[in-house]
């Protein structure tokens, strides 16, 4: 999870309040204003507990008895911390004073590991961002720590993909973005069909990805990588 001095909660807000105008936000309740961690981690924990005994399981074993904790801490400290806007990146970004306008940046490889919110299932994939600098040039860093951020909260590819690009959109200040997400959805894996090879490939664009040839070099790219 990020640490404080690595967050900008102010620009979480931002983004926040983008997404939801453009209809891209994961749905969340009011809890989410006001979200306490501790409080939180004892409601989970408590209905944790629920689940398991309902499951006929023992908790008074030394094996099961501290699992309602470490779940519970495990959503909201590890694997959902994507919903805390307060925990947005940092996203340090310089003046293009280079002119750098003549190509795109693409980063490939970047790791995607989400959870279904179907079925609250590993979500694990790799993704390719690629911008093109208009007045700003974004760290290269924060662009896996955006990915990241999206993709620490219980999602749909489809949406984690077109929330990435708008994101990435608004931070740099440029309509020139596409995402590529190639996931295994483990809830397709070990359930269900249970198809064990099988991965699901999304793609959003905006500007000049949205057609032509940027759009061309940047899915080249994309096959290159995995090919």
């Amino acid at each position: 999870m990020e640490s404080k001095r690595k967050c900008d909660p102010e620009l979480g807000r931002k983004v926040n309040d983008y997404l939801i105008g453009l209809g891209l936000e994961t749905p969340m309740t009011g809890v989410r204003k006001d979200f306490d961690a501790e409080e939180a981690i004892a409601a989970i924990k408590g209905n944790m507990t629920n689940i398991m005994e309902a499951l006929g399981l023992d908790l008074k074993d030394d094996s099961l008895q501290d699992t309602p904790k470490r779940v519970a801490q495990m959503f909201v400290n590890e694997i959902f911390w994507g919903l805390d806007y307060d925990r947005f990146p940092k996203c340090t970004k310089i003046e293009n004073k280079m002119n750098y306008k003549g190509s795109f940046v693409l980063e490939r490889n970047i790791n995607v590991q989400s959870y279904c919110e179907h079925h609250f299932i590993v979500i694990d994939g790799v993704a390719s961002v690629a911008y093109l600098p208009d007045k700003y040039v974004l760290g290269l860093s924060k662009l896996n720590r955006i990915v990241q951020f999206f993709s620490k909260r219980p999602q749909v590819q489809e949406r984690l993909t077109e929330q990435i690009r708008a994101a990435i959109a608004f931070v740099a200040e440029t309509e020139d973005v596409a995402v590529q997400i190639d996931g295994a959805h483990f809830c397709v894996k070990s359930r269900g069909i249970q198809d064990l090879r099988s991965t699901t490939a999304t793609f959003s664009a905006s500007g000049v990805f949205s057609e032509g040839s940027q759009r061309q070099e940047f899915l080249a790219g994309c096959r290159s990588l995995m090919g």
